[in-house]
Protein backbone atom coordinates (compact mmCIF):
# COMPACT_ATOMS: atom_id res chain seq x y z
CA UNK A 1 0.00 0.00 0.00
CA UNK A 2 1.15 3.16 -0.85
CA UNK A 3 2.68 5.57 1.73
CA UNK A 4 -0.20 8.15 0.77
CA UNK A 5 -2.93 6.02 0.66
CA UNK A 6 -4.33 6.46 4.37
CA UNK A 7 -4.13 10.49 3.96
CA UNK A 8 -6.50 9.54 0.52
CA UNK A 9 -8.66 7.87 3.02
CA UNK A 10 -8.39 10.29 5.75
CA UNK A 11 -8.99 13.22 3.17
CA UNK A 12 -12.37 11.41 1.72
CA UNK A 13 -13.71 11.06 5.52
CA UNK A 14 -13.21 14.65 6.01
CA UNK A 15 -15.67 15.17 2.40
CA UNK A 16 -18.04 12.38 3.10
CA UNK A 17 -18.35 14.25 6.97
CA UNK A 18 -18.88 16.96 5.61
CA UNK A 19 -21.46 16.42 2.80
CA UNK A 20 -22.92 14.39 5.65
CA UNK A 21 -24.05 17.71 7.58
CA UNK A 22 -26.17 20.19 6.85
CA UNK A 23 -24.06 23.16 7.98
CA UNK A 24 -20.38 24.45 8.38
CA UNK A 25 -18.55 21.62 10.78
CA UNK A 26 -15.28 22.95 13.02
CA UNK A 27 -12.29 21.23 12.55
CA UNK A 28 -12.29 20.55 16.30
CA UNK A 29 -15.75 18.61 15.51
CA UNK A 30 -14.40 16.36 12.30
CA UNK A 31 -11.32 15.72 14.55
CA UNK A 32 -13.55 14.35 17.34
CA UNK A 33 -15.86 12.84 14.73
CA UNK A 34 -13.14 10.64 12.88
CA UNK A 35 -10.60 10.28 15.34
CA UNK A 36 -8.64 12.35 13.80
CA UNK A 37 -5.39 13.90 15.48
CA UNK A 38 -6.51 17.50 15.28
CA UNK A 39 -3.77 18.75 13.48
CA UNK A 40 -3.79 16.56 10.61
CA UNK A 41 -7.54 17.85 10.35
CA UNK A 42 -5.95 21.29 10.11
CA UNK A 43 -3.44 20.37 7.11
CA UNK A 44 -6.38 17.86 5.30
CA UNK A 45 -8.14 21.13 5.06
CA UNK A 46 -5.57 23.64 3.75
CA UNK A 47 -5.04 21.12 1.11
CA UNK A 48 -8.94 20.26 0.22
CA UNK A 49 -9.09 24.08 0.56
CA UNK A 50 -6.11 24.69 -1.98
CA UNK A 51 -8.10 22.60 -4.25
CA UNK A 52 -11.80 24.01 -3.55
CA UNK A 53 -12.95 21.28 -2.66
CA UNK A 54 -13.98 22.44 0.83
CA UNK A 55 -14.48 26.30 1.82
CA UNK A 56 -13.33 28.01 4.77
CA UNK A 57 -16.03 29.83 6.36
CA UNK A 58 -14.07 31.91 9.90
CA UNK A 59 -16.91 33.90 10.46
CA UNK A 60 -19.08 30.62 10.99
CA UNK A 61 -15.83 28.67 12.53
CA UNK A 62 -16.31 26.38 10.43
CA UNK A 63 -15.50 24.63 7.25
CA UNK A 64 -18.17 23.40 4.00
CA UNK A 65 -18.15 21.39 0.68
CA UNK A 66 -16.20 23.88 -1.63
CA UNK A 67 -17.34 24.00 -5.53
CA UNK A 68 -14.81 21.25 -6.55
CA UNK A 69 -16.92 18.81 -4.60
CA UNK A 70 -20.33 20.03 -6.48
CA UNK A 71 -18.51 19.75 -9.72
CA UNK A 72 -17.72 16.31 -9.36
CA UNK A 73 -21.24 15.44 -7.76
CA UNK A 74 -22.63 17.34 -10.99
CA UNK A 75 -20.41 14.98 -13.50
CA UNK A 76 -21.22 11.98 -12.10
CA UNK A 77 -24.97 12.97 -11.79
CA UNK A 78 -24.15 13.56 -15.75
CA UNK A 79 -23.65 10.38 -17.07
CA UNK A 80 -26.16 8.31 -19.30
CA UNK A 81 -28.00 6.61 -16.37
CA UNK A 82 -29.74 10.04 -15.56
CA UNK A 83 -30.59 10.82 -18.95
CA UNK A 84 -31.67 7.38 -19.61
CA UNK A 85 -34.46 7.45 -16.68
CA UNK A 86 -35.48 11.17 -16.98
CA UNK A 87 -36.09 10.85 -21.24
CA UNK A 88 -39.29 9.04 -21.09
CA UNK A 89 -40.47 11.11 -18.23
CA UNK A 90 -39.94 14.55 -20.22
CA UNK A 91 -41.74 13.05 -22.99
CA UNK A 92 -44.97 11.87 -20.81
CA UNK A 93 -44.98 15.19 -20.00
CA UNK A 94 -44.09 17.29 -23.49
CA UNK A 95 -47.26 15.09 -24.96
CA UNK A 96 -49.80 15.59 -22.50
CA UNK A 97 -48.57 19.42 -22.00
CA UNK A 98 -47.90 20.09 -25.11
CA UNK A 99 -45.00 22.68 -24.56
CA UNK A 100 -40.87 22.01 -24.49
CA UNK A 101 -39.34 20.46 -21.44
CA UNK A 102 -35.29 20.16 -20.17
CA UNK A 103 -33.33 18.27 -17.88
CA UNK A 104 -30.77 20.30 -16.18
CA UNK A 105 -28.10 19.93 -13.55
CA UNK A 106 -26.08 22.03 -11.80
CA UNK A 107 -22.39 22.36 -13.34
CA UNK A 108 -20.07 24.84 -10.63
CA UNK A 109 -22.70 27.97 -10.88
CA UNK A 110 -24.20 27.23 -13.66
CA UNK A 111 -27.38 25.15 -15.52
CA UNK A 112 -25.96 22.31 -17.90
CA UNK A 113 -28.95 20.98 -19.96
CA UNK A 114 -28.60 17.64 -20.81
CA UNK A 115 -32.27 16.62 -22.57
CA UNK A 116 -34.57 18.47 -23.91
CA UNK A 117 -37.75 17.55 -25.47
CA UNK A 118 -40.09 19.06 -27.58
CA UNK A 119 -44.04 18.19 -28.56
CA UNK A 120 -44.19 16.84 -31.88
CA UNK A 121 -46.79 19.59 -33.22
CA UNK A 122 -46.37 22.94 -31.46
CA UNK A 123 -48.99 24.81 -30.40
CA UNK A 124 -47.04 27.95 -30.66
CA UNK A 125 -43.48 27.64 -32.05
CA UNK A 126 -40.79 28.52 -29.51
CA UNK A 127 -37.09 29.32 -30.02
CA UNK A 128 -34.71 28.46 -27.26
CA UNK A 129 -31.32 29.13 -26.56
CA UNK A 130 -31.41 26.16 -24.02
CA UNK A 131 -30.05 23.05 -26.22
CA UNK A 132 -28.44 20.42 -24.77
CA UNK A 133 -24.74 20.86 -23.86
CA UNK A 134 -25.54 24.81 -23.44
CA UNK A 135 -24.69 26.06 -19.72
CA UNK A 136 -26.19 29.39 -18.11
CA UNK A 137 -26.10 31.42 -15.38
CA UNK A 138 -28.07 29.08 -12.65
CA UNK A 139 -28.91 32.37 -10.74
CA UNK A 140 -31.36 33.31 -14.02
CA UNK A 141 -32.49 29.78 -15.04
CA UNK A 142 -35.51 28.29 -12.90
CA UNK A 143 -33.88 24.97 -13.01
CA UNK A 144 -30.89 26.11 -11.75
CA UNK A 145 -32.32 27.75 -8.71
CA UNK A 146 -34.81 25.00 -8.30
CA UNK A 147 -31.59 23.16 -7.01
CA UNK A 148 -29.72 26.13 -5.63
CA UNK A 149 -33.29 26.74 -3.48
CA UNK A 150 -32.08 23.21 -1.82
CA UNK A 151 -28.45 23.66 -1.00
CA UNK A 152 -26.80 24.33 2.30
CA UNK A 153 -26.64 28.24 2.84
CA UNK A 154 -22.93 27.88 2.75
CA UNK A 155 -22.60 25.98 -0.42
CA UNK A 156 -24.58 28.40 -2.23
CA UNK A 157 -21.93 31.16 -0.79
CA UNK A 158 -19.15 29.19 -2.57
CA UNK A 159 -20.59 28.52 -5.63
CA UNK A 160 -21.41 32.81 -5.31
CA UNK A 161 -18.53 34.13 -3.45
CA UNK A 162 -18.34 38.07 -2.19
CA UNK A 163 -16.73 38.81 -4.95
CA UNK A 164 -19.14 37.34 -7.91
CA UNK A 165 -20.27 39.65 -10.44
CA UNK A 166 -23.46 38.27 -11.52
CA UNK A 167 -24.64 38.15 -15.13
CA UNK A 168 -27.61 39.59 -16.46
CA UNK A 169 -29.17 38.95 -20.07
CA UNK A 170 -31.83 41.12 -20.31
CA UNK A 171 -31.39 43.54 -17.20
CA UNK A 172 -33.20 41.48 -14.50
CA UNK A 173 -32.67 38.97 -12.06
CA UNK A 174 -31.02 38.50 -8.98
CA UNK A 175 -27.86 40.86 -8.57
CA UNK A 176 -26.19 39.86 -5.46
CA UNK A 177 -25.91 37.05 -3.12
CA UNK A 178 -28.26 38.39 -0.84
CA UNK A 179 -30.72 39.09 -3.54
CA UNK A 180 -30.54 35.56 -4.86
CA UNK A 181 -30.51 33.84 -0.67
CA UNK A 182 -34.46 35.78 -1.12
CA UNK A 183 -35.64 34.28 -4.10
CA UNK A 184 -34.71 31.14 -3.64
CA UNK A 185 -36.01 31.03 0.21
CA UNK A 186 -39.71 31.91 -1.66
CA UNK A 187 -38.86 29.05 -4.06
CA UNK A 188 -38.08 26.44 -1.95
CA UNK A 189 -41.02 27.33 0.27
CA UNK A 190 -43.04 26.94 -2.74
CA UNK A 191 -41.45 24.14 -4.41
CA UNK A 192 -40.86 25.41 -7.69
CA UNK A 193 -38.92 27.79 -9.12
CA UNK A 194 -39.59 30.21 -11.73
CA UNK A 195 -37.86 32.12 -14.61
CA UNK A 196 -40.00 35.18 -16.67
CA UNK A 197 -37.75 36.86 -19.18
CA UNK A 198 -34.99 36.54 -17.54
CA UNK A 199 -32.80 34.27 -20.10
CA UNK A 200 -35.13 35.34 -23.20
CA UNK A 201 -37.53 38.05 -23.24
CA UNK A 202 -41.12 36.86 -23.92
CA UNK A 203 -40.08 33.27 -22.75
CA UNK A 204 -41.50 31.81 -19.38
CA UNK A 205 -40.27 28.64 -17.43
CA UNK A 206 -41.22 26.89 -14.15
CA UNK A 207 -39.01 24.03 -12.92
CA UNK A 208 -38.98 21.46 -9.98
CA UNK A 209 -36.39 19.71 -8.34
CA UNK A 210 -35.47 15.95 -8.03
CA UNK A 211 -33.51 14.40 -5.20
CA UNK A 212 -30.68 11.56 -4.56
CA UNK A 213 -31.32 9.20 -2.54
CA UNK A 214 -29.96 11.45 0.69
CA UNK A 215 -32.11 13.93 -0.24
CA UNK A 216 -29.88 16.38 -1.75
CA UNK A 217 -30.98 18.13 -5.43
CA UNK A 218 -30.01 16.08 -7.95
CA UNK A 219 -31.39 17.62 -11.46
CA UNK A 220 -34.24 19.54 -12.02
CA UNK A 221 -37.41 19.73 -15.02
CA UNK A 222 -38.49 22.24 -16.66
CA UNK A 223 -41.00 23.59 -18.72
CA UNK A 224 -41.15 26.66 -21.14
CA UNK A 225 -43.53 28.60 -22.70
CA UNK A 226 -44.19 31.99 -24.87
CA UNK A 227 -45.72 33.86 -22.29
CA UNK A 228 -47.89 35.97 -24.37
CA UNK A 229 -49.32 33.53 -26.85
CA UNK A 230 -49.32 29.98 -24.92
CA UNK A 231 -52.53 28.50 -23.95
CA UNK A 232 -51.14 26.47 -20.82
CA UNK A 233 -51.62 28.17 -17.65
CA UNK A 234 -48.88 28.44 -15.14
CA UNK A 235 -50.81 26.37 -12.51
CA UNK A 236 -50.61 23.43 -14.81
CA UNK A 237 -47.03 23.92 -15.92
CA UNK A 238 -46.12 23.67 -11.81
CA UNK A 239 -48.19 20.60 -11.58
CA UNK A 240 -46.34 19.21 -14.78
CA UNK A 241 -42.81 19.61 -13.60
CA UNK A 242 -43.31 18.36 -10.47
CA UNK A 243 -44.78 15.21 -10.92
CA UNK A 244 -42.43 14.63 -13.48
CA UNK A 245 -39.60 15.62 -10.59
CA UNK A 246 -41.17 13.46 -8.37
CA UNK A 247 -41.57 10.79 -10.80
CA UNK A 248 -37.75 10.91 -11.74
CA UNK A 249 -36.94 11.33 -7.91
CA UNK A 250 -38.55 7.99 -7.58
CA UNK A 251 -36.89 6.30 -10.52
CA UNK A 252 -33.13 7.45 -9.15
CA UNK A 253 -34.75 5.84 -5.43
CA UNK A 254 -33.94 8.93 -4.41
CA UNK A 255 -35.66 10.65 -0.97
CA UNK A 256 -37.69 14.19 -1.19
CA UNK A 257 -37.40 16.66 1.75
CA UNK A 258 -40.62 15.86 3.86
CA UNK A 259 -43.92 16.45 2.53
CA UNK A 260 -42.11 18.63 -0.63
CA UNK A 261 -44.35 16.78 -3.41
CA UNK A 262 -47.21 17.11 -1.07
Amino acid sequence: MSSASPAVGRALNVLMALAARTGPVSAATLARELNIPRSTVYHLLEVLVDHHFVVHLPEQRGYGLGVAAFEVGSAYMRHEPLELLARPILRRMVDAIGETAHLGVLHGAETLYLIKEQPAVARVPVTLVTDVGVRLPAQLTASGRSILAHLPAPQVRALFPGNTAFVVRTGRGPSSLPQLRQLLAAERSQGWAEEDGLITEGLHSVAACAFDHSSRPAAAISVTRRADRSPVAVSDMVRAVRHAAQQLTWAMSGVAPPGFFD
